[in-house]
């Protein structure tokens, strides 16, 4: 079609994931209390690592922009979500479903490079531990995380730039809850074979390539810690345990959606869900439940804060009594 003779679309309408009425009111209060989980939680495991000394390693320092990219994840769809289930019709602007495109594979991808980067840290850490504080130094370290976010952002970018200029004519509806980029591309009004092929490289290599390194560094790291028994390897194991199962809960929906990215099935919904919602609330859970380092820390940061209250309260009785 010639883009000079198009009228494009100023909105997109969201299907949601329901059409019932008592779903959607049980959704709204379900998907608000998951979604304070998920930045309390999140922000409470990044306070920790902030406040506590003990807990500025690299290990941790990447662990707590995880915990920021979990709650960046969440938050570019999951409040619009929440909002949408109260209202009819459930629009978006083209504006705003371009700048759901673009959040959602700069977060996405960021977590993708960030577990890579948090795998490099586990292998050297237990597979060259006497070389650990010299290959894993504070420069190297900001490095990963800041090189997880310009990857994570060039990614969305790269995407951006051959659907935005698409000719979106009609029609405009969306099945899903948020603007998914693989069901957007087939409302243009042009062949979108080619915009298809690419976005579905984009996201397939850097996918693809990530989990393929994921699972190299695990299996050296495996094949590292079998056989032994020390206290040590046993708390690498455990590490690498929760390590394995987030990356697991990450990919698992990723690899399901994008092996069959332009044909819209119901559990796409359920899986961007797990994705967007669950994941972020349960990475926080599986680190902290299986860390003694971060809940002795949590436990630290709670005796402090008690602390603070009762000397404050302690002051305003003192100033009372004088006054």
């Amino acid at each position: 079609m010639d883009q000079g003779n198009y009228s494009r679309v100023a909105e997109f309408v969201l299907l949601g994931l329901s059409s019932s009425w008592e779903l959607q009111y049980f959704f709204f209060v379900l998907f608000n209390f998951l979604y304070m989980a998920i930045v309390l939680g999140n922000l409470l495991i990044v306070i920790t690592v902030i406040s506590e000394p003990a807990l500025h390693t690299p290990m941790y320092i990447m662990l707590s922009n995880l915990s920021v990219l979990d709650v960046f994840l969440a938050t570019y769809a999951t409040p619009k979500m929440i909002h949408d289930f109260l209202h009819e019709p459930k629009i978006i602007s083209f504006e705003g479903c371009m700048a759901q495109i673009f959040l959602l594979h700069v977060f996405a991808g960021g977590e993708m490079v960030l577990l890579v980067a948090m795998a490099y840290d586990r292998y050297v850490a237990i597979c060259k531990p006497l070389h650990y504080a010299t290959i894993m130094n504070l420069c190297r370290c900001t490095g990963l995380v800041v090189g997880s976010w310009v990857i994570g952002v060039m990614h969305s970018l790269s995407q951006l730039a051959f659907t935005i200029n698409l000719p979106f004519c009609g029609p405009n509806i969306v099945d899903s809850y948020y603007c998914d980029l693989t069901l957007v591309i087939k409302l243009a009004c042009t062949d979108t074979y080619v915009p298809e092929v690419l976005m579905l490289l984009d996201s397939g290599l850097m996918g693809v390539t990530s989990f393929f390194l994921l699972l190299i560094s695990y299996m050296v790291i495996l094949v590292t810690v079998r056989g032994h028994s020390s206290v040590g390897m046993a708390k690498a194991r455990s590490t690498l345990t929760a390590h394995i199962t987030v990356v697991i809960l990450f990919f698992g929906p990723c690899i399901f959606i994008y092996s069959s990215p332009f044909s819209n099935f119901p559990v796409d919904k359920v899986l961007s869900v797990f994705s967007t919602v669950f994941t972020p609330i349960l990475n926080p859970i599986i680190y902290t439940l299986r860390n003694k380092e971060v809940k002795s820390a949590m436990h630290k940061l709670k005796t402090r804060y008690i602390s603070s209250r009762l000397l404050f309260q302690l002051s305003l009785t003192r100033l009372n009594l004088l006054n």
